[in-house]
């Protein structure tokens, strides 16, 4: 079919389908077919260039050569890079073109420039189908609260980071509200959580036993330092060893918890059942944990 058969309709759709803020050049050439063509996408032309200059600025930042350094990259490690929650959101909105990234890390030695909504309005940027090989998303030292603990699960439900197998928020101020905004569409992805790091966070007993209400069959480690878990929780986590409904727990993590020493060592020996139930795959799942907390401070 020829150009000039497409309707307008049909023309700003192709538009739509070469937008990409990261490299505009085939968005632009497609608008360049004919005069008409031209006039017709001039709104949308603007929009893709202040979308290409926010994301220039943006590499620009943190140090990257060129947009298409951030287009093919598979890592995104920033630490203390001053981002901005307006910077957060224009990485938000790259998730469609962003077709290789497989990690993505924050961490902020102190006060993060972000904010407290530069991570929701990161993750509220990302719609379905977003970050396609992504299998990590990391906030350390960063302000996630249980609004964004609410958007990160938003996220997930409605398709992004559909490969997700890590999640990391330490010391991201997530209470008993915010994991249990989190853990249906944890749930519902049970079959590729590996790893769940929620160390230095307000959360206790009553976010644990919702997390611990269904089976999350992946799960490899869990990481609860410096939270408010005491020795309910701890029963709580020994019972859903003992169901076996963490059946690939293979390290989980209490220092600096209310928690009695009594009740951890229940919590130890429940694992090690556990352990002794499991299929000899034991190696092949470290492994898989090392890779994916590998670099990331616990």
């Amino acid at each position: 079919m020829r150009l000039e058969q497409l309707c307008h309709d049909e023309q700003r759709i192709i538009f739509s389908e070469l937008f990409n803020a990261l490299d505009p050049r085939d968005a632009v050439a497609f608008s360049s077919a004919s005069s008409e063509l031209w006039a017709l996408t001039l709104e949308l032309r603007k929009q893709l260039k202040g979308e290409n200059e926010a994301a220039a600025a943006l590499c620009l930042k943190v140090r990257l050569r060129s947009c298409k350094e951030l287009r093919e990259a598979e890592e995104v490690r920033w630490a203390n890079k001053g981002l901005t929650a307006a910077d957060m959101e224009v990485l938000g909105s790259l998730g469609l073109v962003l077709p290789a990234l497989k990690s993505l890390i924050f961490f902020e030695r102190s006060g993060s420039s972000a904010g407290r909504d530069g991570v929701r309005r990161l993750v509220d940027g990302l719609s379905a189908g977003a970050l396609p090989a992504s299998s990590t998303l990391a906030f350390l030292n960063m302000y996630v609260g249980d609004a964004g603990a609410s958007s990160i699960a938003a996220a997930l439900g409605r398709g992004a980071m559909p490969r997700l197998k890590g999640l990391v928020l330490n010391n991201a101020r997530i209470t008993d509200a915010g994991l249990a905004a989190l853990t249906p569409v944890l749930q519902q992805r049970h079959e590729k959580l590996e790893v769940l790091l929620l160390n230095h966070n307000p959360l206790g007993d009553e976010g644990l036993a919702v997390l611990l209400g269904g089976v999350l069959t992946k799960l490899i480690v869990l990481d609860l330092k410096k939270t408010q878990v005491t020795d309910a929780g701890c029963a709580i986590l020994a019972a859903a060893l003992d169901s076996g409904k963490l059946p690939a727990l293979e390290n989980y993590f209490l220092d600096g918890v209310p928690a009695s020493d009594a009740a951890k060592a229940a919590v130890n020996q429940a694992l090690a059942k556990s352990r002794a139930r499991a299929t000899p795959r034991a190696a092949a799942r470290f492994e898989a944990q090392s890779q994916m907390t590998r670099d990331i401070p616990l």
